[in-house]
């Protein structure tokens, strides 16, 4: 195969992961890191970079606009950036000793959840009461809605930011920026509306991946001529799953169709794994 041809290959598949990923709100690491690892056979540490690179590429774009918007709790999001940078960090550093082996098949569970909670659609938490740390740390906030501007409070917060931890080790181990960890913590934790959670974690994302890149980046698992082509693709198939979104009464029907195309990959990452093809 040429590098032309490869090339090809890795944009067409990128830009149906960032398409599936912008849909979803999980992001296109799902996809990308098994396309490079089954289909194209690259050593999982280079996937892993490259998904981390267009990772930090989606991330910064969406996240201005909805930072704009006045959606994104930005005091939050940089409060919980302290632990999901250091998790990241601490996550790449344990990638790097850790079999490829393991990484695939923990790679398929991780797959497995975030398919069924997809599934999911989440509804807004509205909490009145007020917590300590809340009101101390003044991540109390609000966002702009069609009816007006809806008022919120954070609770939870020390289980939110140990879980942030979890997902950003989990983030640096495997390269996906575990957006749907950051999104559960802060929905279901927080008790944070879910739109401003999933805006918040987009705010987020780029700076755990980041933090994990530069690892990776000092052991040599970031190639150029990988990483270039997927960002491109992943940025633009972004930009189209974003039309869609905007455009669309329901998305049921895509997650339903995520939730099949990652369990089939998960089922065969595991299996991969487990046989030490990875």
């Amino acid at each position: 195969m040429s590098v032309i041809e490869l090339t090809i290959i890795i944009l067409i598949g990128s830009y149906f992961a960032g398409l599936l990923g912008s849909l979803t709100g999980l992001g296109g690491g799902f996809i990308i890191i098994p396309l490079l690892t089954l289909v194209l056979h690259v050593d999982i540490h280079y996937a892993i970079g490259a998904s981390l690179i267009s990772v930090i590429a989606t991330s910064s774009g969406s996240a201005a606009a909805y930072v704009k918007e006045g959606i994104t709790n930005m005091r939050l999001g940089m409060f919980l950036e302290i632990a999901t940078t250091a998790g990241a960090m601490a996550g790449a550093i344990l990638a790097i000793y850790t079999s490829t082996h393991y990484i695939a098949i923990l790679f398929g569970m991780i797959l497995i959840s975030s398919a069924v909670m997809s599934l999911y659609e989440k509804k807004d938490n509205l909490v009145k009461h007020t917590s300590y740390l809340g009101n101390k740390l003044k991540l109390n906030s609000s966002y702009p809605t069609a009816d007006g501007i809806v008022e919120y409070s954070v609770t939870n917060v020390v289980g939110g930011f140990f879980m942030m931890l979890f997902a950003g080790v989990i983030s640096g181990l495997l390269g996906i920026g575990s957006g749907a960890l950051k999104v559960v913590a802060m929905d279901g934790l927080m008790r944070i509306p879910f739109k401003v959670s999933t805006t918040t974690s987009n705010f987020m994302i780029g700076v755990t991946a980041a933090a994990s890149a530069v690892v990776y980046l000092q052991r040599g698992y970031i190639d150029p001529g990988l990483s270039m082509p997927v960002v491109v693709g992943v940025l633009f198939g972004a930009m189209t799953g974003s039309k869609i979104l905007v455009n669309s009464t329901s998305s049921k029907w895509v997650r339903i169709m995520f939730s099949v195309i990652v369990s089939v990959i998960a089922i065969q990452m595991i299996y991969s794994g487990i046989k030490g093809k990875v």
